[in-house]
């Protein structure tokens, strides 16, 4: 039976929480996951999709493909120079959400043109943009997760 290989994406995870200084329920109410979920995440338990590890990195404000090389998705070594591009958009804090995945689903198509996609189980852009939605709102303001009530 394979492993789930989620133990060093628990650990980092639970690390980010720290320094963010946010309880376990608070990041979980933030990323929009439940609290049960997110700590058997931590404790390796479960291997989240990468929509749940998207939510939760904006929650945390850090990269989605760290937390993605830490949980399996991506390759670190073969995919290394594709998730330092990606990371590289998604930092840049001159451009909108929709303008960050219109170019990550335009670098996506000339790798594809040019021969090279994204290993098994990786994410693509398309996956990246169809997670956007589910985690922000469309009403003007550009409140991210960790402005929710409570």
């Amino acid at each position: 039976m394979a492993s789930l290989n989620v133990g060093n994406l628990g650990e980092y995870l639970r690390e980010q929480r720290r320094n963010a200084q946010l309880s376990l329920r608070q990041l979980a109410d933030a990323a929009g996951v439940s609290n049960p979920y997110l700590s058997q995440i931590e404790r390796g338990l479960r291997k989240p999709s990468a929509e749940v590890l998207q939510q939760v990195a904006k929650a945390l404000r850090i990269s989605a493909e760290t937390l993605y090389v830490r949980a399996g998705i991506l390759d670190a070594e073969r995919d290394r120079d594709e998730v330092e591009t990606r990371a590289v958009i998604l930092a840049d804090p001159t451009l909108t959400e929709q303008q960050k995945q219109a170019l990550l689903q335009i670098y996506e198509s000339f790798r594809k043109e040019n021969g090279f996609t994204l290993g098994d189980g990786a994410v693509d852009a398309q996956d990246d943009a169809a997670a956007v939605p589910a985690t922000r709102t469309t009403g003007g303001t550009d409140a991210g997760p960790q402005q929710t009530a409570g």
